[in-house]
């Protein structure tokens, strides 16, 4: 049977009114070629009646490409990395050498001439843990930074402007870098906010699909947080103050924080795009089952902020997060209760609320931010309607899509999923046999650890990453599986009996240096292999800065170089030549 007559007969099947729609589902999208408009996706629902009613993704196939496709390196870090050009104390960036792309035999031989031969499946681009933020928010934690120097990080408050040039990336790429096919869209694997707060809901919303965006909350009129506090913990750049970032060569940039809460204009996402949700997302600070805690609701959109506490208080909360000790956020309120004295005043803020599950599906669903689409992003009023936030979608005529929802509703950053997503899944690869598949989630199979319960369905068991590994590898059509949330490169080869194997895909974060997506194309190579091709990109900001250009573009071009240089980073998160631009073989199943 073939791939596409298998589709058709699934659970992603088709009716007569999806497939007219689809016959204009195709178009031009400016300066990327023809791409992919599904209609709406197959979302996971809890009957399986309701499942089998719903309407599923329909794409037509790719009209042919004007003219030869050829490889698109341009903005590509095979072309250009950005690297130090200064060898001591703020550091500051510059063009640096390509990086070479690295051919993985693990799971299957290369043969010869396949370059030749290929044909590409699908091309699309990886976003992940973008975390824009509203860094004047009462509730973050900077002030574990007495503890951790990392805790907080001098360019948090850029995080919508280095987003914004990564959209202008992906527009300027003319094509795939090994293949040169059009674009498909673009998949973001979560952690798309940083404290779960409605103002940074509608930031990403706006940068995906575009829009104005004044990256502030509180007083309108000027920001209000720990970069203007004083306080030498924190780098303060309009001041002349010696705090300990400037000790470190951190600059005085006069003006800065008045840039950085200044309006923004994203021109949104020239392709489709999708989403999936991650812990920050679904979590308040991506941390704490804290949605019904009326304290901490009303201390999100309140007018007092903890900017500092002593260093061993600092470490007894830091402790208790990363052990789970408090995945309520109990003690957290209790640890904010005992500081009230030490807060400082800022302006309330409502938009600061956090956002819930539904509220998240809802903004999805809203046409105001559908930008190129499809509508929902993924997301359908089925998902609503079940509570649920994992669902299939078809990538093109032989690939299909699978966007987990890995967090854990019942708290702590690491994650698991359900027996009901658990059987879905393994229903969806039965049912789509035929078709090769791609498996996108937040968490990796490592972190996911967290096996508390949901609360909403206290009942039901949680599986660990082990699990979903045995399962996508008793089924031959998974290809890979697309992830992020350890903010580091690192491809993972999952082998089991009967040839079949799977590549796992772990991207680094846009919110730490060096700051990366990845495009990743699928291609037949027509000799008993398959191909994953995975190319990383920066931003489109300039590698060079320039302390008195905080223009939008000068900015995110500071954006990069702060995260750089900000103390305490990891410098090995950009993985090793293996994790970056590579091509993945496997067998066919």
């Amino acid at each position: 049977m073939s791939r596409i007559r298998s589709v058709a007969t699934s659970a992603l099947g088709v009716n007569r009114r999806t497939v007219l729609a689809a016959a204009t589902a195709v178009s031009v999208s400016a300066g990327v070629g023809y791409a992919l408009r599904p209609s709406e996706s197959q979302a996971a629902t809890t009957s399986e009646a309701h499942a089998a009613a719903s309407e599923a993704p329909v794409a037509s196939s790719r009209k042919a490409w004007a003219a030869p496709l050829a490889p698109y390196t341009r903005g590509t870090t095979v072309a250009s990395v950005a690297a130090p050009r200064t060898a001591s104390g703020f550091r500051r960036l510059g063009d640096g050498p390509g990086w070479k792309r690295v051919v993985r035999s693990e799971l299957a031989a290369p043969k010869t001439g396949r370059a030749a031969r290929r044909a590409t499946l699908a091309a699309f681009v990886q976003f992940t843990d973008l975390h824009l933020m509203d860094t004047q928010h009462p509730l973050r934690l900077e002030f574990l930074r007495s503890t951790d120097q990392h805790a907080w990080r001098p360019h948090e408050a850029l995080t919508v402007q280095g987003a914004i040039s990564l959209v202008e990336r992906v527009n300027a790429l003319r094509g795939a870098p090994v293949t040169g096919s059009p674009l498909h869209f673009v998949m973001t694997t979560g952690d798309n906010t940083d404290n779960n707060a409605h103002s940074e809901l509608e930031w990403f919303m706006k940068v995906m699909s575009g829009g104005r965006i004044t990256p502030n909350s509180g007083d309108p009129r000027h920001y209000e947080g720990v970069q203007n506090s004083g306080l030498k913990l924190y780098w303060q750049p309009d001041s002349t103050l010696r705090d300990g970032d400037k000790v470190l060569g951190f600059p005085h940039v006069q003006g800065f924080m008045a840039a950085a809460v200044r309006e923004a204009r994203s021109p949104g996402l020239t392709l489709p795009w999708y989403s999936t949700v991650g812990n920050h997302d679904a979590l308040p600070l991506g941390c704490y089952g804290s949605h019904a805690d009326p304290y901490l609701a009303q201390a999100a959109i309140g007018g007092k902020k903890l900017m500092s506490v002593s260093a061993a208080d600092a470490k007894k909360l830091q402790d208790a997060i990363k052990n789970a000790t408090d995945p309520k956020g109990v003690q957290y309120r209790d640890f904010l209760k005992a500081h009230a004295r030490s807060m400082r005043s800022v302006t309330p803020d409502e938009k600061r609320a956090p956002y819930t599950a539904a509220d998240y599906l809802k903004a999805h669903l809203d046409p105001a931010y559908q930008g190129h689409g499809p509508v929902g992003h993924g997301y359908s009023s089925a998902n609503l309607d079940a509570g649920t936030q994992y669902y299939a979608f078809r990538i093109s005529d032989d690939v299909i899509g699978i966007s987990l929802d890995t967090t854990d509703a019942g708290g702590h950053y690491e994650g698991s999923i359900g027996t009901a997503q658990l059987k879905w899944l393994d229903r969806t690869l039965k049912d789509n046999k035929d078709s090769y598949v791609v498996v996108f989630s937040h968490h990796t199979s490592k972190t996911m650890t967290n096996t508390r319960p949901d609360p909403a369905h206290p009942g039901e068991r949680r599986h660990n990453g082990a699990e979903v590994v045995s399962l996508l590898a008793s089924h031959t059509n998974v290809l890979a599986w697309v992830n992020g949330h350890i903010h580091k490169n690192v491809i993972t080869p999952h082998a089991a009996s009967g040839g079949r194997s799977f590549w796992e895909i772990s991207t680094a974060s846009h919110v730490d240096y060096p700051q990366l997506a990845r495009v990743i194309e699928l291609v037949d190579n027509k000799d008993g292999t398959l191909s994953v091709f995975t190319t990383l990109i920066e931003s489109a900001a300039p590698h060079r800065t320039d302390f008195s250009d905080l223009s939008q573009t000068g900015l995110a071009a500071l954006y990069r170089e702060l995260s750089f240089n900000a103390p305490g980073a990891n410098k090995g998160l950009a993985g090793d030549a293996n994790d970056r631009n590579t091509e993945l073989v496997l067998k066919k199943g």
